[in-house]
């Protein structure tokens, strides 16, 4: 299972203004020299953002966006959700009716354990922890 670009450079881009944010208003194009990332691609990230309330943007001279709500009250799950969608390892999850198999699926029962482990880890992480972590972070290797 790989994390998508768009949620990677979307948390990439939050953290950034939770870092920033007492600088003011942040210009995408800021983030983009900081984070070495396309100035378009984060501006495409940035419009879900705003349409899914977690980050404000400000017109005129000195303009730019900000956080809609403090870093301790934004997750990754947010996050992850405004720019990707639910949550779902597969898509019997969501939507068992679409899966002609669902109700004697062996398998489903330990995709959902999974996906409720995923889910609960991102949704208790906020933006306030990554800031505040210390780097590097050591890799977990999960047996």
């Amino acid at each position: 299972m790989k994390l998508s670009t768009t949620i990677r450079y979307g948390t990439r881009l939050m953290l950034d203004m939770a870092e920033n944010q007492k600088n003011g208003p942040i210009r995408i194009r800021t983030i983009a020299k900081r984070q070495g990332i396309s100035e378009k691609y984060l501006e495409k990230i940035v419009r879900l953002l705003r349409k899914a309330g977690l980050v404000d943007g400000l017109r005129g001279p000195g303009g730019g966006y900000v956080l809609a709500s403090s870093p301790d009250s934004i997750t990754l799950g947010e996050i992850l959700e405004a720019v990707q969608g639910r949550i779902e390892l597969c898509p019997c999850l969501g939507e068992p009716e679409k899966c002609e198999k669902h109700q004697y699926c062996k398998t489903r029962m330990v995709w959902n354990d999974i996906n409720h482990a995923v889910s609960t880890r991102l949704h208790s992480t906020t933006l306030a922890d990554l800031r505040d972590s210390v780097c590097p972070v050591e890799t977990v290797e999960i047996k």
